[in-house]
């Protein structure tokens, strides 16, 4: 393989900053993971290119640039509470710790569950908590939550969520129909008032669960 150091440089250098991505945080947190570790040993190699890659389940590690950017607008500050739906390889969950936050990650297949929590312990870290369980139902008994972050795309901002958000929380989710319709969605909530901003098109795979799906 590649030199893992070098290649993240030239992926935050080259898919990252060249397209605008400016929090030193979220770079440095990125500089920082090992990404290859988060996908299987026989994609390894790909770990660093500007794409999604296959975890198995039909699920995908997100493009380093859209990791990127998601965190960026959570505007990220050190021991704020983040729920995350959609645990998936658990890569995104560990930029947002490495930002230093608090993580509490949902996910509902088994298998992705119990992979992602094994690298969290071998990989020792010990702020993320995870949660096997339908995401879009949030984790209610730990909310509030000062920022939410959904890495999979369905028809609306679930309610349960935007319940569990702080005020002066933010959140970030995919919202649209299908994978080609999907707008990144930013859900402000200031004094009680809920605001949703367009940041532009991605493509995820679908958020499943009982909230009207």
């Amino acid at each position: 393989m590649v030199d893992p150091v070098r290649s993240r440089e030239r992926m935050v250098r080259e898919q990252i900053e060249a397209r605008g991505i400016r929090d030193k945080a979220v770079l440095d947190a990125i500089r920082t993971l090992p990404r290859h570790l988060f996908v299987e040993e026989a994609l390894a190699y790909k770990a660093y290119s500007d794409c999604p890659l296959p975890i198995g389940e039909g699920q995908t590690i997100s493009q380093p640039y859209i990791v990127a950017l998601m965190s960026e607008l959570l505007e990220v500050k050190p021991e704020m509470k983040i729920l995350e739906i959609g645990t998936g390889s658990g890569y995104q969950a560990a930029v947002l710790a490495q930002m230093g936050a608090e993580v509490f990650t949902v996910e509902r297949i088994k298998k992705l569950f119990f992979s992602a929590r094994k690298r969290f312990m071998d990989m020792r870290m010990f702020s993320v908590k995870l949660k096997l369980d339908d995401g879009t139902m949030g984790w209610p008994e730990e909310a509030p939550f000062d920022r939410i972050i959904v890495t999979a795309g369905g028809p609306e901002v679930p309610e349960p969520l935007v319940g569990q958000l702080a005020d002066n929380g933010r959140m970030v989710i995919p919202v649209g129909g299908t994978k080609r319709t999907q707008e990144l969605i930013l859900v402000e909530k200031i004094n009680g008032e809920v605001k949703m901003t367009n940041k532009g098109g991605v493509a995820f795979v679908d958020l499943v669960g009982s909230h009207g799906w």
